[in-house]
Parts: structure tokens; sequence; C-alpha cells
């Protein structure tokens, strides 16, 4: 049997593994869940509904809009000072409008695929990227913490060969649950668009950008498992990527933030992770800085920066690229005793 067979079946059978699973699967489920009772297909019946609804409220505001202008005169009639309560020409020009009361108002939510699946693959891939750092840590992290990794390689000396093929083998488990979870994870919203909410104007290009939303999320959690992976092994402890994991989340998000406030930086979210992320998924994110605008000299368009979802691909995959060239480089020439 190949070292790369043998590492999937450990790996698989390792109780972190299906433990992360099934809280994985359950975290989906109540995500799925939550959202399809909150959704409500609009019927004929529930649209006709919100527009009496609307049409009450239009002609509840046309009464009191009409008391008002009453109780105006009269205080007016009495000889007391209305404009500052009820307004210049007793509030008249106020009149309330039927457009001003949308029935869409009144309306219950009801689920868009089209317009918010892209959305749900992002969080789709937020939670199966956490799934595969958490396993690809400690995957080879028990391994060097335990001495595990000592008794391989005294079986298989070749030690590239052995990270080579451990990597490999976590790769492929998250590639599998990637690709399963991710099917039933659109299955169960293209039914809740269908039951409970609304599947129209689902063109093949709209299935084309789920498609491409998908990769890009195969792509994330692929680099997320190998990066914890590479810095476990570098560490030789789980808790090595995991501090790393912690580090850089507080240094990007709140280090950083608070650096560039203080300094004035502008687009000071160009050097935040999070964007990145965001452009990778939405496919651009624009920045938007409001400070070069001085609203008192009248109208202005602030300047903006777009991030585009090949900026990121190159700083995520430099990173995975030089974490890994690390983890191999030291693999070779460190003692494993």
């Amino acid at each position: 049997m190949s070292l790369y067979v043998t590492e999937l079946r450990r790996l698989a059978k390792r109780r972190l593994t299906r433990v992360m699973l099934v809280l994985l699967v359950l975290g989906l489920t109540g995500v799925a869940t939550a959202l399809a009772f909150s959704s409500q297909k609009r019927s004929p019946a529930v649209i006709a509904q919100a527009q009496v609804e609307a049409d009450a409220q239009y002609r509840q505001a046309t009464k009191d809009w009409e008391k008002m202008i009453a109780e105006c005169d009269a205080a007016q009639a009495r000889g007391e000072q209305t404009e500052d309560r009820y307004g210049p020409n007793c509030g008249r020009d106020w009149q309330p409008q039927p457009e001003m009361f949308d029935p869409e108002w009144s309306l219950p939510y009801q689920f868009d695929f089209r317009g918010e699946f892209s959305r749900l693959v992002a969080v789709f891939a937020g939670a199966v990227a956490l799934f595969g750092f958490v396993v690809g840590a400690s995957f080879v992290g028990a391994e060097w913490s335990t001495g595990g990794m000592m008794n391989l390689l005294l079986w298989r000396p070749k030690r590239l060969a052995v990270l080579g093929s451990k990597l490999a083998a976590l790769l492929s488990l998250l590639a599998g649950v990637t690709v399963l979870l991710g099917a039933l994870w659109t299955a169960a919203f293209w039914l809740i668009g269908s039951t409970r909410g609304t599947t129209a104007k689902v063109t093949a290009g709209v299935w084309q950008s789920v498609g491409l939303s998908g990769l890009r999320a195969l792509a994330m959690i692929l680099v997320a498992g190998a990066v914890a992976f590479a810095l476990a092994s570098l560490g030789r402890h789980t808790s090595m990527a995991l501090g790393v994991a912690v580090g850089v989340a507080v240094v990007s998000e709140i280090g950083i933030r608070i650096g560039t406030g203080i300094a004035g930086v502008r687009f000071a979210d160009r050097y935040v992770l999070s964007t990145y992320a965001m452009a990778w998924f939405e496919k651009q994110w624009k920045l938007i800085d409001h400070d070069s605008c001085q609203f008192v000299q009248g109208a202005c368009e602030p300047k903006e920066l777009i991030v585009t979802w090949q900026q990121s691909g190159l700083l995520f995959g430099l990173a995975a690229a030089l974490v890994l060239t690390a983890a191999f480089w030291i693999m070779r020439r460190r003692d494993v005793a």
C-alpha cells in the first residue's frame, strides 16, 4: 500500500477529523435551516396583503396630516405661534403621497437564489477553511509532538516524500469534503429557493458564476489547509499554526487598523487581509477615501481604490508558497530526533 493511501486513511480515521467534520456539517445545516425558516415565498395572496397594508398606512398618514392641519389652523386662530411645531404653512406642503408607501416594505423576506447565493458560497468557504486549518495543523502537528513523525521516518527515511504524502493526503481530503458538501450546500439552497423563495432569472451565466465562485472557494480552502500544515510542521506542534493564525488576525484586523488610523494613511484597508478575502470572493472590493473630500466646498466624489481578485490570489498564493517552501526546506535539514 502506498504511503499516500496510508496517510489518507489515517487522516480520515483521526478522531479530530471526524469531530470537526460533524461540527462543520451541523453548523452548515444550522445556517441553511435558519434561512429556510426565515424565508417566505411571496405568493399572489401575500403580495395582495402587502398592498392592502400599504394602502391602509397611506390612508392613516393622510388622516394624521389632515388632523395636524386642523390643529394648526385652530392654534393660529387662538393667536399661537405654530411654525416651530407644525412648520411653515401648517405642514400643507407635506401631504403624504401613495408612492411613499411601497408595498415592498410590508412583504416578508424571500430568499433570492440569484442575488444571495454568492454570499452564501463565501460563508461556506469560511466554514470549510476553518475546518481545513484546524485539521491540517493537527494532522502534522500531532505527529511531531507525539514522536510519530520520527517513527515514520525510521520506516520511510525519505523525509520530503513523507511530508509530501501527508500534504497530498490533506489536500485530497479537503478537496473531497469541499466538493461533496459544496454540492449539498448548492442543492439545499436551490431547494429553499424553489419552495420558500425564488429562483427567477437563474440563467446559464448565473450557474457559470456560481461555478467560478465554487472554484475560488476551493482554492481558499486548500490554501488555508496547506498553510496550517506548513506552520505546524515548522513549529513541530499544532499550537504553532493556531498561534500564528491568531497573531496575524490580531495584527491585521486590529493593530494595522489602529496604526494606520493614527498615521492617517489613505486607503488603510488595503493593508488588511480581510479586504483581500472579500475581493477574492466578490471579484473586486472597492475602498473609498472619504477624507479626500472637503464637503464644505460643495459636491465631491471621494477617491476610490479597487482591490481585484487577481491581487488577492497573488498575495495568498505567494504566502502559501513561501510557508510551504520553508516547511520542506527545514524538513530536509532539521534534526528529527
